[in-house]
């Protein structure tokens, strides 16, 4: 069924591809690596380290690390790390600002951190879901432990991050265990049709607004 998550028909569609960050080189740490995608999109060159943490990585989606630890307590020497990635995973560490301590800690003067994070999206890996921030505690947050923000771009034009949520509320409504839920399903499946191509086709012609985004991307660097 991976066929449906490319068509209007699922209630993800108005999210955008995951891209792998450009121009990583030298020793590349991937906190909450999953299935390792990163990996074949790196320059053959790097040497990649993989991490996750046990009772998500593991015990929800069989990842196979390099290392599993807490991101909140790196294994880690000082300064032996170039690159950190870290995508759609700082909402699900109970002590977000001591992992980003450590990656400050980790990284070599002039390391690069990549991260990523929802902003407007639904709770998801329960219980493991601790928080969302705005661009500004993000940049908060990580000027804080030392790094200097060199870019942070929004992810979502705001007509579209409305109609994924309106797409996820109806989805999410409909898809359960009570019996009643499965008469739902062709309504939830026409419904979420009309409002992933209105979504789509008014963003082409409406103006964005920055107080809506699916999400934030940072750049950052060690100085």
């Amino acid at each position: 069924m991976a066929w449906l998550a490319r068509t209007p028909l699922h209630p993800q569609w108005l999210m955008r591809q995951r891209v792998a960050p450009d121009s990583l080189r030298g020793v590349v740490l991937d906190i909450g690596a999953g299935n390792r995608w990163l990996q074949p999109h790196l320059p053959t060159d790097v040497d990649y380290i993989a991490l996750d943490y046990p009772p998500t990585g593991r015990d929800m989606y069989g990842a196979q690390p390099d290392v599993f630890a807490d991101a909140a307590q790196l294994p880690l020497m000082n300064g032996c790390i170039d690159a950190v990635v870290c995508l759609e995973v700082i909402e699900h560490v109970r002590h977000p600002q001591q992992m980003l301590g450590e990656i400050a800690r980790v990284l070599r003067p002039g390391g690069r951190l990549c991260l990523s994070m929802p902003f407007l999206y639904p709770i998801h890996d329960a219980p493991f879901d601790f928080q969302r921030l705005t661009r500004y505690g993000l940049v908060r947050d990580i000027e804080e432990v030392g790094l200097r923000v060199e870019v942070i771009r929004k992810d979502g034009h705001a007509v579209r991050t409305a109609g994924l949520l309106l797409c996820l509320a109806i989805s999410g409504a409909a898809y359960g265990k009570r019996w009643w839920q499965a008469l739902l399903l062709p309504v939830a499946a026409g419904l979420v049709l009309l409002v992933n191509l209105l979504a789509f086709a008014l963003s082409l012609a409406w103006p964005d607004w920055d107080g809506m985004a699916m999400g934030y991307d940072v750049e950052a660097t060690k100085p």
